[in-house]
């Protein structure tokens, strides 16, 4: 059944992005005039019409009736009478139940809430093309707006008081050597190109060749915390380095294709407007250096 959702919500989210990466950045993403409630995933998941403490879609797994807080009227609550059966199945003390929650991919987490949301729309009869049309756009936003794993913080840089001429060049100087400390090897837009497949799909077996880029990446992240920043540009610095943390880690979730398509596709939806914005980054903080220098 997972397997059967992942592959719907692949479906559905190619049906509302392209996945053909052009020139620099690729052009990935959702399409214009989405005015859908992206909550509607969360409240079809979470309706108790009756109140009873039981999720709609879960009473119609166990046979009870959403609009009744006691559906046989023998005067034990629904919810009540539940418990007791998840105990007599065992499901409260199943410990590998638990292990397994706690490892779930985001793609096991996205396919359950998707299972739970479907069976949620069937009890209430709600499931036609325009519901469904509905919970594609919400999915799709959904997966389009993960949030970063990393930000920095201002606490994180490395900012001096000093704002003279000669700080200001002496930064420059040593971003200068960062970048030919860890040159990139390769070219992130152009392994993105060649991983397309002829029929618009990913190969994720070419992927790989994304290792040695993310690398760089992070090993000039981490120098950029320790580089000494005049205050007078620290905003800008750390714009960059925020931006810069992004793309590395949009390329190594997009790897992620075939252990994780939902966070893969998280990735490539994010990855053109990321670069737009890293691009703007490295532009102001050139700009300013200059002026000051």
């Amino acid at each position: 059944m997972i397997v059967l959702t992942i592959a719907f919500v692949v479906v559905l989210f190619s049906l509302k992005t392209s996945s053909t990466f052009k020139n620099k950045v690729p052009d990935t993403g959702l399409s214009g005039g989405l005015a859908y409630d992206k909550t509607i995933v969360k409240d079809l998941v979470n309706r108790d019409s009756d109140g009873d403490g039981m999720l709609d879609w879960e009473e119609g797994l166990w046979g009870t009736s959403p609009e009744k807080k006691d559906t046989n009227d023998d005067g034990v609550p629904d919810n009540v009478e539940i418990a007791k059966l998840k105990t007599e199945l065992g499901q409260n003390q199943n410990e590998d139940v638990i292990q397994n929650e706690e490892n779930l991919t985001q793609t096991d987490k996205f396919s359950r809430e998707l299972i739970a949301t479907m069976a949620a729309l069937n009890q209430t009869g709600e499931m036609d093309q325009a519901t469904i049309d509905k919970l594609g756009t919400s999915l799709a936003l959904q997966i389009e707006n993960s949030p970063t794993k990393k930000i920095y913080t201002l606490g994180e840089m490395k900012i001096t008081n000093d704002n003279s001429v000669q700080a200001i060049q002496k930064y420059t100087a040593n971003m200068d050597m960062l970048e030919k400390k860890y040159p990139m090897n390769g070219n992130a837009t152009a392994v993105l190109q060649e991983s397309l497949t002829l029929d618009g799909d990913i190969d994720g077996s070419v992927l790989y060749k994304l290792d040695p880029i993310t690398q760089q990446m992070e090993n000039i992240i981490k120098e950029m915390t320790k580089i000494e920043v005049p205050q007078k540009i620290a905003s800008l610095h750390l714009g960059l380095t925020n931006a810069m943390q992004k793309i590395m880690e949009n390329l190594r979730d997009i790897q992620l294709l075939d252990s994780d398509a939902i966070v893969a596709l998280s990735a490539i939806s994010q990855y053109e407007d990321n670069t737009t914005a890293l691009e703007a980054s490295v532009n102001n903080l050139r700009n300013a250096t200059e002026k000051i220098e």
